[in-house]
């Protein structure tokens, strides 16, 4: 049985155990709680509290798994410091099968939130306040939304050394330079001094054990640098393509869309990437790349109304960019 809380209060979790939490952050239209499932583990020593969230959208499944299974591998009486993990941020969009929060709100674009406010300002405002303002370092995790597959991807300021060090512990397949923005829960985490990252765990609405796999592994390469675990050896594996910046390519008419590349396939500046065409199979649109890069991401419906996304593409990095380099 989890325990209903308030408000997390780290130094009040038993040492040594794990904790099966509900932080309650509102209620619903019948007046029933609204409750957050949180996984919470103190070790037997101190250090910090690792913060880790899950389902800020909710068909964005692949890091609850992460969560139930890197909890699962830790072991409280050598754990130094504590993990609070959320599994499920958006339980409104989560139960109701969507991404969005109540009212079609985009969750992810309400921080810090209010105390009073709309329904999406004062939820996330509690949550920061029960729960985020306790982390002293944040893992966010997401996924590709409806109609779009991702790569294995961090979003993260190359520029700051904790920030990018994080990143390339996770070995993902591409990183993107990403400073954080004030309405989504990392700029937010960033301004209360929380270093923080996000991490884009593929597909939505479904589980991928590779995905699943290596981030768990990144989580706790990551966990091991801050002096909560036992570092281990991990294997060699290529290096990330590290991006400057990425973009998304719209449509500028409606049809049918067809995205030739597949996710981490570098393009060439204009190399055929898209065709859009009408109901009888008609051109009406070709689409090159505007510059050379790497896919990022890539809507997969191919039902494309006028200005419908069709690759996220990143633009690749260089020395010049004066990013934090990798460290060996």
């Amino acid at each position: 049985m989890a325990t209903v809380v308030e408000r997390l209060s780290p130094d009040s979790l038993p040492a040594g155990e794990l904790s099966r939490l509900q932080v309650e952050v509102g209620h619903d239209g019948l007046g029933r709680p609204v409750r957050l499932p949180v996984l919470a583990v103190r070790g037997r020593k101190p250090g910090p509290v690792f913060g880790i969230t899950a389902v800020v959208h909710g068909n964005e499944l692949n890091g609850i798994p992460v969560i139930q299974k890197l909890v699962r591998s830790l072991d409280p009486s050598t754990l130094r410091g504590t993990v609070v993990a959320v599994v499920v941020v958006n339980v409104p969009g989560y139960l109701a099968n969507e991404r969005e929060f109540l009212n079609s709100w985009d969750l992810n674009h309400h921080f810090p939130g209010k105390p009073r406010g709309n329904s999406a300002q004062v939820y996330v405002h509690r949550f920061m306040d029960r729960l985020v303002q306790h982390f002293d370092v944040l893992v966010d995790l997401h996924t590709a939304s409806f109609g779009r597959v991702n790569s294995l991807y961090i979003r993260a300021d190359m520029r700051e050394d904790l920030t990018a060090q994080m990143a390339y512990l996770h070995r993902p397949q591409i990183i993107v330079h990403n400073p954080p923005n004030d309405k989504t829960l990392r700029g937010r985490a960033h301004a209360l001094g929380i270093p923080a990252i996000t991490v884009e765990i593929g597909n939505p609405q479904r589980y991928q054990g590779d995905f699943i796999k290596r981030t768990i592994q990144g989580v706790r390469a990551t966990m091991a640098s801050q002096g909560m675990l036992k570092k281990r050896p991990l294997a060699a594996g290529p290096a990330p393509v590290l991006c400057r910046r990425s973009d998304w390519m719209y449509t500028e008419g409606g049809g049918l869309l067809e995205v030739f590349p597949k996710v981490t396939d570098a393009v060439k500046k204009g190399e055929r990437i898209a065709e859009l065409v009408d109901p009888w199979g008609d051109r009406l649109a070709e689409y090159t790349a505007p510059v050379d890069g790497v896919i990022l991401g890539k809507s997969v419906n191919p039902v494309a109304p006028t200005g419908a996304r069709i690759v996220h593409l990143g633009r690749v990095a260089t020395d010049q960019d004066g990013f934090v380099k990798r460290q060996t």
